[in-house]
């Protein structure tokens, strides 16, 4: 028999090799990020074309990344960049010598919103106001990535490439023929005759309400974007190739790149090699025999060595991104109480007298929405003027959590409104019959077990529910009242769950005036009596973990996965989106009846659904399929 103290040194020595082991596999990782990686940002920068790669989507707040993945030099998602360092990268290039020409990749843009593509634009022009040239490439072009490329001196394309350009609009999913199939009821609690986001679980199409509403926002969009396009290139054929354009790719016999070089869409035709030649003539190149190379300054390298100034008076800059939701949550998602420790912490910092509240989300959970506006309530009680900076949606949640603004801005194309609530709850009493198993049991009160997912809500579970979706509505439509001077039929108008385009919700008295963030800067600046041109926004948000930050110094920044390339690549991502907004869709019926304000109608005008659902979002996919999966 061995002894005790023998037993207990054994298993010391197997703690002690299997932290050698640990530690081995970590250095063999480090080596693998060090050969991958990227070279550091902070490299002195040289002089060239500075070239934004937008590969990915572009938001207002990148997702965190799993430390892992940056150990492994890439990650299961979609690339994401910060929408605030592509703008200021650009800008800062504009009046810098070292920077001879701007050159942006679209090959594999998978889209912004079009707000943040709005405001990438306006950059752009600040560059060519510079009579400095600006380059665009790509495989192929959809409605995002044209409304980029139209800002620049000269547009290429691939050969083999094409533009497509189809406007907003298209079908979604309807499942209550698949519910009433499974025999899966879907008990919804709504107010709103507009509030379209439960449609799916009770209808087989499309309700006129929302037909109406879609139609008018979407039509919004449309029109500004093409106000902006056609300002940007006014001698392009883009009514005609937009209205018919197998006639115009018929007459370049079917060639899609000849027949937008025909209608002006764009300017050059020519690979890869072809392009860098050109960009060459401007910046130079590096080596003689490689005359295709350009000298190139990478995005990250530029913000990098040039950040952006942090002197005079700081204005705190809150982001709201993403769906809101009760609790802790990483960037890309607007957990309730996360937000609401960086307002206090902002109103903790006695340096801020201002707070700029910039939201870009479709709503989520009223509680965690209710937590981030009392946060803010706090900073009114200070004194401290509070302004609102919606980007590409405000609503639902977004729009709540706007309510306690001195000011609100928007821009024309921002989506926002969607006054409304509403809970789903799904249960399964039929299909537990058809299999043949029943639910019974006793109650000692009328709400005992209650809500049955088994033998279905009670009557008096529905009416208890339904009451508290119109408690919460009267309140939001309350708030909105308040604090927008309306009276509580001007509301009633408005709201219902509507969804508005920035440039009615103006005329509606939803928002208080058109502008992006350094609008609602110098507006907040103006309320707290601070000189506009002597503020700088002072961000408040996560930061990434210490050892992130340590395996990203190692490594550099993980690639992501990549993003298609080509026009049909294009429709390999709308494919991927209706798909994931399948699994979201799914998800909310799946993760139970917790009360929304949520606009998801609104979810195909931001960037990230473009990237996929979330693991939790699959997670909650592969329950629900479990419950119907039956031998």
């Amino acid at each position: 028999m061995i002894s005790f103290p023998r037993k207990v040194w054994r298993l010391l020595v197997a703690i002690k090799d299997g932290l050698a082991l640990l530690f081995l596999i970590l250095f063999f990782f480090f080596l693998f990020g060090i050969m991958n990686g990227k070279p550091n940002p902070a490299v002195a920068v040289s002089k060239g074309a500075l070239v934004v790669e937008l590969d990915g989507i572009v938001t207002e707040q990148p997702a965190e990344v799993d430390p892992l993945a940056l150990l492994s030099g890439g990650g299961g998602q979609v690339q994401e960049h910060r929408l605030r360092d592509v703008i200021h990268g650009i800008r800062t290039a504009a009046k810098d010598d070292r920077v001879s020409a701007v050159v942006v990749d679209l090959s594999r843009f998978m889209g912004a919103g079009q707000v943040a593509i709005g405001e990438i634009g306006d950059a752009l022009d600040t560059v060519r106001a510079a009579k400095k040239p600006v380059f665009a490439y790509a495989a192929g072009y959809g409605d995002d990535a044209y409304q980029i490329a139209a800002h620049s001196s000269e547009i290429w394309i691939e050969p083999i490439g094409g533009a497509v350009v189809t406007g907003p609009g298209g079908s979604r999913l309807y499942y209550k023929d698949l519910l009433d199939r499974l025999g899966v009821t879907a008990n919804v609690y709504r107010v709103g005759t507009f509030k379209s986001a439960v449609e799916p679980y009770l209808r087989t199409d499309q309700s006129p309400e929302a037909a109406e509403a879609d139609r008018a926002y979407a039509s919004a969009l449309w029109n500004e974007w093409l106000a902006d396009v056609k300002k940007a290139r006014p001698k392009a054929q883009l009514d005609a190739y937009v209205a018919d354009p197998m006639t115009m790719i018929k007459a370049a016999n079917n060639d899609m790149a000849k027949a937008a070089l025909n209608a002006g869409l764009i300017d050059k035709i020519g690979d890869n090699l072809a392009f860098g030649r050109r960009v060459a003539e401007i910046s130079g190149t590096p080596d003689d025999n490689r005359p295709w190379d350009y000298n190139a300054i990478p995005l990250g390298t530029w913000v990098a060595a040039n950040p952006a100034p942090t002197d005079g008076d700081p204005i705190a800059i809150i982001p709201v991104v993403g769906t809101i939701v009760d609790g802790e949550a990483g960037n890309g998602t607007a957990g309730g109480e996360t937000i609401e420790a960086h307002i206090l912490d902002a109103l903790a910092n006695e340096d801020v007298k201002a707070l700029v509240l910039r939201v870009d989300s479709p709503g989520g959970s009223v509680f965690a929405s209710e937590k981030i506006r009392k946060a803010l309530l706090q900073a009114k009680a200070r004194k401290l003027p509070v302004v609102v900076s919606m980007a590409n949606v405000a609503a639902s949640g977004g729009y709540w959590v706007s309510t306690p603004a001195d000011k609100i801005f928007a821009e024309p194309d921002t989506i926002t409104g969607s006054i409304g609530v509403f809970a789903v709850l799904p249960s399964f009493e039929n299909s537990l019959a058809k299999i043949g198993v029943n639910a019974d049991g006793i109650k000692t009160t009328p709400l005992s077990g209650e809500p049955d997912l088994f033998g279905g809500p009670s009557n008096e579970f529905d009416a208890l529910a339904q009451a508290g979706v119109e408690d919460v509505y009267a309140r939001f439509s309350g708030l909105v009242a308040k604090n927008r001077r309306l009276t509580p039929e001007q509301v009633e108008a408005l709201a219902e769950g509507r969804v508005w385009a920035g440039g009615t919700a103006r005329q509606l008295g939803l928002v208080d005036a058109y502008g992006g963030l350094d609008d609602a800067i110098a507006e907040a600046a103006k309320l707290a009596k601070l000189d506009a041109k002597n503020v700088y926004p002072l961000w408040f948000e996560n930061e990434p973990s210490p050892f992130a930050k340590f395996l990203s110094g190692i490594g550099g920044q993980p690639e992501g996965r990549a993003a298609p390339q080509g026009w049909m690549g294009l429709v390999a991502a709308r494919r991927d989106a209706m798909l994931a907004l399948l699994v979201q869709d799914m998800a909310m019926l799946a993760t139970g009846p917790s009360m929304q304000i949520q606009c998801l109608e609104c979810r195909g005008f931001m960037a990230r659904p473009m990237a996929g659902g979330s693991a939790q979002d699959a997670d909650a996919m592969a329950a629900l399929a479990r419950l119907f999966v039956r031998d």
